[in-house]
């Protein structure tokens, strides 16, 4: 098969993600445009990356969700719970409740409490990170996946409940107050980021990883007999991913000299590493692994799944497992970035998160849905947000225009598989 060719194959079985690219490089042209170029400024893209971390976190587990035939309502006030759970542990259990309890009972040994006390800022971070991850995986997670997989109440009616949950259990945590979360070490899960020439030895090694991934992709693809696609389109790929992320990194680093209040305002921001972490993992699930490929093959066709021995019930479960464990992973980043919990912590993340799922080519009927999709349609969500406030544009009209959008974004999904 010739180079033209070959392209054009690929176009028409990738149609979607192409689409939804060229649909975030032309609302960038757009705001740029209406905001007289303020909207390309390095500032602000550095902060698009780092306001879509929490939406995108959430975002590559659901698109596994969606494969399905599901649907999370609960994700948004789940990472809430655990950001209100961590500012608790932060601002008052290591600081106040545990040091007045060990007073109290071990009074007559000083030199205990000499070696407890006081917590070390970052061992009660850490301890914060764990608990809170634990907290929300067992109640959004494997609570909630039990009752949908093996009880058999739909999706739907237990993750509403979920939200309703969660809306008392952060009422309950708050007591209708703000907790500050932003202490040494835990602020810089949110607020950090890393130093400069690491950030580009970073980026040499990723470009390398790139490079190393699709060589051995030829090569398995080859050993197993199937047919090659042509390596020069391999190699414009590969370049093209590594141009995007040396093109981020420089941005991030462009202001490598400016010091604000003590605080490096250049360098990777360390919730966007994550977010990158987490998005790599997530495409391996779910393109290589029997994981992520039952997730499709149940969303596909759910009968020829059963039928041919795949577990839906442990598959099913261990879906919604994960996203109560990336929806704590959010709700971490976000105690973290805004540095309080609040009544308010994680209201309206679900419709964002379920939103860039779905711009990203996450089909509502199950079955198809990429992960790079929904970092895509988070980014996009994202840029909508911010471009509509930097045109001071009132915040009825931004809800108008994004539920326009998904509704757009859903009608065109529903086109275009119907057409296939």
């Amino acid at each position: 098969m010739n180079l033209s060719a070959e392209l054009s194959k690929r176009f028409r079985q990738n149609i979607q993600t192409y689409a939804i690219v060229l649909a975030l490089v032309a609302l960038w042209i757009l705001f740029a445009v209406l905001t007289e170029g303020r909207y390309l400024r390095p500032q602000n893209i550095s902060n698009l990356f780092r306001q879509m971390s929490v939406t995108a976190l959430m975002a590559t587990g659901m698109v596994l969700v969606i494969v399905l035939g599901n649907i999370d309502l609960s994700v948004g006030k789940a990472a809430g719970v655990v950001s209100c759970v961590a500012a608790f542990l932060q601002d008052d259990f290591w600081h106040k409740i545990l040091p007045s309890f060990l007073q109290e009972t071990f009074a007559n040994q000083p030199a205990l409490l000499d070696a407890i006390l006081p917590i070390h800022p970052l061992t009660a971070a850490i301890l914060s990170v764990i608990l809170g991850l634990l907290v929300g995986t067992l109640i959004f997670g494997i609570l909630q996946g039990y009752i949908i997989a093996y009880l058999g109440v739909p999706a739907f009616i237990v993750t509403l409940g979920g939200l309703f949950v969660a809306r008392g259990l952060i009422l309950w945590i708050t007591q209708g107050q703000t907790i500050a979360s932003d202490q040494a070490y835990f602020r810089e899960i949110g607020q950090g980021r890393l130093d400069v020439t690491f950030g580009w030895i970073l980026l040499a090694v990723v470009i390398v990883l790139l490079f190393v991934n699709m060589f051995n992709s030829r090569r398995r693809k080859q050993k197993h007999g199937f047919a090659l696609p042509n390596i020069y389109l391999d190699l414009a790929m590969t370049v093209f991913f590594s141009l995007l992320a040396f093109a981020y990194v420089l941005v991030e680093n462009i202001d490598k000299d400016t010091v604000k209040e003590g605080i490096q305002n250049a360098g990777i921001q360390v919730p966007v590493l994550l977010l990158g972490i987490v998005a790599i993992i997530m495409i391996y699930v779910s393109n290589n692994t029997r994981f992520g490929r039952y997730a499709y093959a149940i969303g596909g066709n759910r009968e020829a799944a059963r039928l041919s021995g795949i577990n839906i019930q442990k598959q099913v479960f261990g879906v919604c497992v994960l996203m109560g464990f990336l929806a704590s992973c959010a709700g971490i980043v976000l105690a973290s970035y805004v540095g309080y919990g609040t009544i308010a912590a994680g209201e309206g993340y679900e419709l964002d998160v379920i939103a860039a799922a779905i711009l990203g080519g996450t089909s509502t009927l199950g079955g198809e849905g990429t992960i790079f999709g929904a970092l895509i349609g988070a980014l996009i969500m994202t840029s909508l947000v911010t471009g509509l406030q930097m045109m001071n544009v009132e915040s009825s009209y931004q809800y108008l225009v994004r539920g326009m959008v998904l509704v757009l974004a859903v009608y065109l999904d529903v086109t275009l598989k119907k057409n296939r």
